[in-house]
């Protein structure tokens, strides 16, 4: 009789837990079905309509479509909290702003290489655009990759880890270069081998008919690197993600809301990026205190997803605290 009741409870109990299961992915489901309409609708909507004809991005419009795209990731992470899962909700979050403090350092990046190459304010919305676009599918390529590579192989986060750690120290004692040759671009040197290209003015064009052959322009160069320092760049917000939480959906979502507020942000903060000096460095402490959380997992510890976001959230506001209170010298 003892053994028909334990044998009724663990019944009930797995049946309980599948039916929650499926519960939470068909919510999951819901949830990847309005992320998926809402980005690819919004990019439509983007190229179609706002941005037709090429034109410089006012401060306004820059300021109305950065608090869109943060208050989007914060009403998404609103939702998982009430609907899915508290804990899923804290490592969006966490992951979405990591992912944020990276996107800064790539903005600085992109600001070297349309002063680089003298590409006119009115451009830049273009470039940025496409250039996030590919970022989308090259960030759901490495995800889809590395979740695989995981499942498969644990001890690949350990590995992760320690590439976190160490490019945290590098970028710690590491000084931006603003003066960079960028036709010694190894990958557009690799590109410019099978493509020809044109110095001829662009007028918006990636690419254009010269005595009867087609040629790549300056603009479509400029693409080229956007998307090859993007994709270093991942090399860096993946497995930081992965150190937050191991969740596909949870990573993938973060990393694409704060890919496409990228653009605005750069409109918003280009005049101004270069005084928040300190920021490089608390990203790099970051990166050593995610990097080393996925390590403590050799040793059975665990940190709670509560304690690293308060820790990502506290170094991102001293960083820019301390930019503020002692400006860079010029």
């Amino acid at each position: 009789m003892l053994y028909e009741n334990r044998y009724l409870f663990y019944f009930r109990f797995s049946k309980s837990t599948i039916i929650c299961y499926h519960q939470m992915m068909e919510i999951q489901s819901i949830f990847t079905a309005v992320f998926t309409v809402l980005i690819i609708g919004f990019l439509v909507f983007d190229l179609g309509f706002l941005n037709r004809k090429a034109h410089k991005i006012a401060f306004k419009e820059a300021l109305l479509q950065s608090v869109f795209w943060i208050i989007l990731a914060l009403l998404f992470a609103l939702g998982l909290f009430l609907f899915m899962d508290k804990i899923m909700a804290v490592e969006f979050l966490s992951a979405y702003v990591t992912e944020k403090m990276l996107s800064v350092d790539n903005l600085f990046v992109m600001l070297l290489i349309f002063s680089f190459f003298k590409l006119d304010e009115k451009y830049h919305h273009k470039v940025l655009f496409w250039g996030i676009l590919g970022a989308i599918i090259f960030r759901a390529l490495f995800i889809g990759v590395g979740a695989l590579v995981i499942s498969q192989f644990h001890f690949v986060l350990y590995i992760f880890g320690a590439i976190l750690i160490y490019t945290g120290f590098k970028l710690f004692f590491d000084k931006k270069e603003e003066h960079i040759n960028f036709h010694d671009n190894k990958f557009l040197k690799l590109v410019k081998r099978f493509l020809p290209f044109t110095t001829a003015s662009h007028e918006g064009k990636f690419f254009l008919k010269e005595n009867g052959k087609w040629h790549a322009t300056v603009l479509f160069m400029v693409i080229i690197l956007i998307e090859s320092t993007d994709i270093v760049f991942a090399i860096d917000s993946i497995p930081a993600a992965f150190s937050i939480t191991q969740n596909t959906f949870v990573i993938f979502t973060s990393n694409i809301f704060a890919i496409m507020g990228l653009r605005a942000l750069f409109f918003l903060i280009e005049n101004v990026i270069h005084k928040f000096h300190h920021l490089q460095k608390g990203l790099s402490i970051i990166l050593v205190f995610v990097g080393g959380k996925m390590l403590l997992g050799m040793f059975g510890l665990h940190l709670s997803s509560t304690i690293s976001f308060l820790v990502i959230m506290g170094v991102l506001g001293l960083s820019l605290l301390l930019s503020v209170l002692f400006p860079k010298k010029i």
